[in-house]
């Protein structure tokens, strides 16, 4: 059964996920969520308009999930215009702070998913072409490394390298490829401890550091315009420009400044 447009979003329980869902529906477009939190999926299918969403289990480091998930929603939808590799976890902290299984499930989850989305994305992707898009999060932490993120950093970093590759391997295939770079935004993961050691809320650095929170409304709205747009990496909020602008510009005082305080800067 044909739906129009779709898109399907990972990590849609919550967050980001949640407000593209909404920006994207309210356009009209038929959303497939897929997330470990079932909860959090039911609650955001709850803000849709009744018969545009639907819903899958889904662990992003699991190949083979990927490919069912994205099977099941084409089969409901229709096709797929728009892959949102959107889930992803925080990790902060001294690297000697941080667990080999936090790294690795940090790892796993913000950067191998991506990978995997994108391998069992194509497909789709390809037969909608020209016109469909692979979009991926990833952070104003992917600009320029920051001391207590060393983890995190590299997963975006890694995620905005795949974006630039797969924008050159795909361009002749008609599919744009396209990824946010946010810099901290008000949602959930916010209020968590950014590693095991730790009993500070992510929230209280930014505070304490002075950083803007962006309204996650904002997020949707960029990826709204990523979506229908040319750039390849799109900042979304005040920290995540001016993070771009000292790293190309004076990445000297950055690196003063990260050497001297040794806390994240954004």
């Amino acid at each position: 059964m044909t739906q129009g447009k779709a898109i399907f979003i990972t990590g849609g329980g919550s967050g980001i996920g949640r407000a593209v869902a909404i920006k994207f529906a309210g356009e009209g477009w038929f959303v497939g969520i897929g997330d470990i939190n079932e909860e959090g999926m039911a609650g955001t299918r709850a803000l849709l308009p009744a018969g545009r969403c639907f819903t899958t289990k889904l662990d992003v480091r699991n190949r083979g999930q990927w490919d069912e998930a994205l099977g099941a929603f084409a089969e409901a939808a229709g096709g797929i215009d728009v892959v949102f590799n959107n889930a992803g976890i925080p990790i902060g902290g001294a690297l000697i702070d941080c667990s080999a299984e936090e790294i690795e499930r940090t790892l796993d989850i913000n950067l191998k998913g991506v990978l995997f989305g994108a391998q069992a994305a194509y497909p789709w992707l390809k037969a909608r072409a020209p016109g469909s898009c692979l979009l991926n999060t990833a952070s104003a932490a992917g600009i320029y490394g920051v001391p207590g993120a060393s983890v995190y950093c590299a997963t975006k970093f890694g995620v905005r390298a795949v974006t630039e590759s797969l924008d050159g391997e795909w361009a002749a295939d008609g599919i744009a490829v396209r990824d946010l770079m946010p810099g901290f935004i008000e949602t959930p993961l916010l209020d968590i401890a950014p590693n095991r050691k730790s009993n500070e809320a992510i929230r209280d650095r930014v505070v304490d550091a002075k950083l803007e929170i962006t309204p996650v409304t904002t997020v949707a709205d960029a990826a709204w315009a990523a979506v229908h747009g040319d750039r390849l990496h799109t900042m979304v909020g005040k920290t995540a420009r001016q993070a771009q602008f000292f790293a190309r510009f004076l990445p000297g005082l950055i690196r003063n400044r990260n050497r001297a305080s040794g806390r994240p800067l954004g």
